[in-house]
């Protein structure tokens, strides 16, 4: 066969292929047998094989490919991706709509209503037709790039008709049975269970390699158009119809509704037929459908004034509370959890449920044994809400909480002005234990291998006791333990030892001061540069500190000052962690630099540095590296193989480097 001849082929296949996906992913309604389509897909790819030129980027081949990322770039969205605001009951709805009408001057408004699909909200761009990138909603503003995942859910079309930029919005979700084939897998595997479909999708789509996400067997919904450069329709309902001829998968469970009470009919009518649905929905979506009305009402800073969402009521059940559970956290706080026979609640099997302290549990009189109503809070987190008291059996004792820490033994106190009973033993095995995992976590000092079984296993061995005895831990120690084999055990250890190097931030988020977070442990790190400045700094010292408060300086004052602090950190440096700010002194900055306050961004395949490295020096010269081109950029570097990023940094007639010229600026020509 000739390059023409396969081309020809290579043409059929694909449009064979991409009709079957959408027929049987979009329609629900396959039109072959599963053998006859993994046969094409067979042909598919052993001609790509042979004449690798002629993969298209829209081939049903490329759902799942390439190697794993090693993190995600960030995306800014064009167009917002606003939240919606929240309607509880009936009287909020009715208040959106007294709102709208107001600010429409109409006595009635048309509205749309569709399915609150539980799940994460993500944009898809195409261009030219083609889809080129996805991205998460993020906080609104900047999402994460997950092209290459989103790619894996067959329901999403490659290509579509429409030439025109374009940019959609919808839900990704996961199956409710094939979030139960996840779960039942991960718990063969002895994997921490999901809790439900939603956390699942987003974990999947989260991860760096798109062939786990692709074995995930997710779905999508595409509901919203966020940027569209010749959209000319007029209606929200005309936009959905045309993304379903576009080849979208959009919900068929919407309707348009004449006024608010065949709104309040459609909630009512959901609140009954959710169960029956093969995913989750947590609530009713109401838009006002014509678009120029849409744009007269306008946005609020967070929401659109045109739509809301109905959340559904928390789901109740009732069952019997069998035990209370006390555990003790990292900061030695004492915490109720309820122990309950298995109920099914908002679709999951619910066995625990939160007593929150102890002035809850005796303002509600709860007592073991009780049956008791929980609920999920957003259908989320499991609480106890109230005892059905007419089912308490006789002789029931009040429930009141131990004087001693169930941990240590040591007497636990409260706080003047907390509700919170405290273990303040700093020798405490579960505060210690908490803290050693809370030390390894991913913002802390990251250290790869180091999971909460691990740490567990390594302390009920006597391995380790306090955060300085990990760096002490030896290779033969090691092999003796359970599923720790030679590879593993090295790379644990080589991961231990590249945590030395961290910034110092890191090491302060993982100290685990009181009131300390990531965000204010870097403000710290960079403002005092080193361990010694910032252990000798004063309160009023750090409260010149922008964003360190009267109470967080005086937790940090009092922890420098332990003498078991001091010792630690002591061991810790004689160890080899490192104890300075790695980051740039944006103080030391000059402002002639030539990438101070600029926007820079990096595109294409980088020969000289890794992406990591010209990030860090840029920064560390006082730029900013994102990860998508507006007209807010500056600058783009651009690599090997740069794409769409070079494209429209030259329509937006934004200033292009290649590679060479910033290897000269970093390298001392750094100033204009």
């Amino acid at each position: 066969m000739n390059e023409q001849e396969a081309r020809e082929q290579l043409q059929v296949l694909r449009e064979q292929l991409n009709t079957y996906n959408y027929q049987y992913h979009v329609l629900d309604n396959p039109t072959v047998s599963d053998t006859e389509y993994d046969q094409k897909m067979k042909q598919l790819k052993e001609l790509e094989t042979a004449f690798p030129e002629l993969i298209t980027p829209d081939s049903p081949s490329q759902r799942v490919g390439g190697p794993p990322l090693e993190a995600f770039e960030k995306v800014t969205h064009r167009v917002p991706m606003l939240s919606l605001s929240n309607a509880f009951n009936e009287g909020d709805v009715k208040d959106f709509d007294r709102r709208v009408r107001e600010g429409l001057g109409e006595e009635t408004v048309t509205y749309v209503c569709e399915l609150k699909i539980d799940g994460l909200a993500i944009s898809l761009r195409y261009q030219d037709g083609l889809f080129v990138q996805g991205a998460t909603r993020g906080d609104g503003e900047t999402g994460e790039d997950i092209t290459s995942n989103l790619k894996t859910i067959k329901s999403i079309p490659l290509r579509i008709k429409d030439h025109s930029a374009m940019e959609v919005r919808g839900e990704a979700y996961m199956p409710q049975q094939a979030f139960a084939r996840l779960n039942e897998a991960r718990e063969q595997n002895g994997e921490a269970l999901f809790a439900n479909p939603r956390n699942a999708a987003a974990g999947s789509l989260r991860q760096l390699n798109p062939q786990i996400a692709a074995q995930r067997q997710l779905d999508i919904f595409l509901y919203a158009v966020g940027e569209w450069e010749s959209g000319t329709l007029e209606s929200h309902s005309e936009r959905l119809t045309y993304l379903q001829e576009l080849g979208f998968k959009t919900n068929p469970e919407w309707r348009k509704c004449q006024g608010i009470d065949e709104v309040l009919d459609f909630v009512h009518e959901w609140v009954e037929k959710r169960a029956a649905l093969s995913y989750d929905i947590d609530g009713i979506v109401i838009k006002v459908d014509n678009l120029e009305a849409q744009e007269q009402l306008g946005f609020t800073a967070k929401s659109p004034r045109w739509a809301t969402a109905y959340k559904f009521p928390a789901e109740e059940a009732v069952t019997k509370l069998i035990d209370v559970e006390l555990s003790v956290g990292r900061t030695g706080v004492v915490t109720p959890t309820a122990i309950l026979e298995p109920v099914k609640v908002a679709g999951t099997i619910v066995q625990r449920a939160s007593l929150h302290n102890e002035d809850l549990i005796k303002e509600k009189d709860i007592r073991i044994g009780d049956t008791v109503t929980i609920k999920k809070a957003g259908d989320i987190i499991p609480e106890v809400i109230q005892v059905v008291i007419d089912q308490r059996p006789e002789g029931l004792e009040a429930f009141s909480m131990p004087k001693e820490c169930p941990s240590c033994q040591d007497e636990l106190v409260r706080i003047e002005g907390e509700v919170a009973l405290r273990c303040i033993n700093p020798n405490c095995p579960a505060q210690l234990q908490e803290g050693l995992i809370h030390f390894v976590s991913r913002l802390a000092m990251n250290i790869d291998g180091l999971g909460e079984k691990v740490i567990e296993q390594l302390y009920r061995e006597s391995y380790v006791h306090t955060i300085a005895d990990l760096y002490r831990l030896e290779r033969e120690k090691l092999l003796q333990l359970e599923r720790m084999g030679e590879k593993s055990v090295d790379n644990l250890l080589a991961a231990i030892e590249k945590s030395k190097e961290n910034s110092l931030e890191r090491l302060l988020f993982g100290l685990g001061i009181r009131y300390v977070g990531s965000k204010a442990a870097k403000t710290l790190a960079a403002h005092f540069r080193t361990m010694e400045k910032l252990q000798a700094a004063s309160l009023e010292d750090l409260i010149a500190v922008d964003e360190i408060g009267d109470k967080m300086a005086d937790s940090i004052v009092q922890y420098f000052e332990d003498e078991k602090v001091q010792k630690l950190l002591a061991e810790l440096k004689e160890l080899g962690l490192n104890m300075e700010y790695n980051g740039p002194n944006l103080a030391d900055i000059s402002s002639d630099s030539i990438f101070a306050d600029k926007t820079v961004v990096l595109t294409g395949k980088l020969t000289i540095y890794t992406r990591q490295e010209a990030k860090q020096q840029i920064e560390a010269l006082g730029g900013k590296v994102t990860g998508s081109v507006s007209k807010k950029t500056d600058l783009v570097i651009a690599g090997e193989e740069a794409g769409s990023k070079l494209t429209k940094a030259r329509e937006l007639e934004i200033e292009v480097w290649e590679e060479e010229q910033l290897q000269t600026a970093l390298e001392g020509d750094t100033t204009s």
